[in-house]
Order: C-alpha cells, then sequence, then structure tokens
C-alpha cells in the first residue's frame, strides 16, 4: 500500500493567474508560504522558517481560485505531489515538485488574511497535463 496526499495551510504569495489548456479547461497556479517555527539552540532564539509550495488547480476550482483570491489570503489545500521534468531555455533538464489540487477552501475573509472559516469550499476537476 502507497499513500501520497498533501495538507497545507497557507498564505497566498501572489495572486493567482488562470490560464487555458488547448482543450479549454483552465488551469492555475498558487505559491502558498507555510511557516514553522522553532527555537534555536545556538543563540537560544525563535527563528520562524518559511517554506514556499506550487499548487496546480483545474477546472472550476482554478476559475474559483482566480476571482476570489488574492495576496496574503489564508487557504486550505488537500492534494497528491507530483514531480514534473521539464527543460529550461539552455536545453537542461530540470524537475519541479508541485501540489495537485483535489480540494481547496478559501479561510478568513476575502480582505482577511484570518483562519476563520468563510465557507468556501471547493473540488478540483482534476486533469492530467
Amino acid at each position: 500500500m502507497s499513500v501520497n496526499k498533501v495538507i497545507l495551510v497557507g498564505n497566498l504569495g501572489h495572486k493567482p493567474e488562470i490560464k487555458t489548456t488547448n482543450s479549454g479547461t483552465s488551469v492555475t497556479t498558487l505559491r502558498i508560504a507555510t511557516s514553522d517555527r522553532r527555537k534555536d539552540k545556538a543563540t537560544d532564539q525563535w527563528v520562524d522558517q518559511v517554506e514556499w509550495h506550487s499548487v496546480i488547480a483545474f477546472g472550476n476550482t482554478a476559475d474559483n481560485c482566480g476571482r476570489y483570491l488574492d495576496k496574503g489570503r489564508q487557504i486550505y489545500v488537500e492534494g497528491k505531489l507530483q514531480t514534473r521534468k521539464w527543460q529550461d531555455k539552455e536545453g537542461k533538464d530540470r524537475w519541479s515538485t508541485e501540489v495537485l489540487a483535489n480540494r481547496i477552501q478559501f479561510l478568513g475573509s476575502k480582505n482577511d488574511s484570518g483562519s476563520q472559516s468563510s465557507g468556501e469550499n471547493f473540488n478540483s476537476d482534476t486533469v492530467p497535463f
């Protein structure tokens, strides 16, 4: 048995941009920041460590993200990890690891990055690349 599941709660680093595939499916990439606080043993100071995650949403979920989300908004994401291989401008192989969202819930109000649930909950029409 194997499991590929990701759950994130974080804040958007920028406003979502929606693109459309050749078949007409909406796709958006979200950049989400999560943070973890720990105490540095050497300095005895609290240190925040921020991780950035790329999240891909499809279909109606992508459309709703573009319509309702803005930079700083807190969201809940469920999905799975996917690593893609691609080539840069020089032809070198590169890899990107992303979260393919199957559920996104908007937290807080549209103008707030707080953690109260607004009831906006969308499931993705997941479509492979």
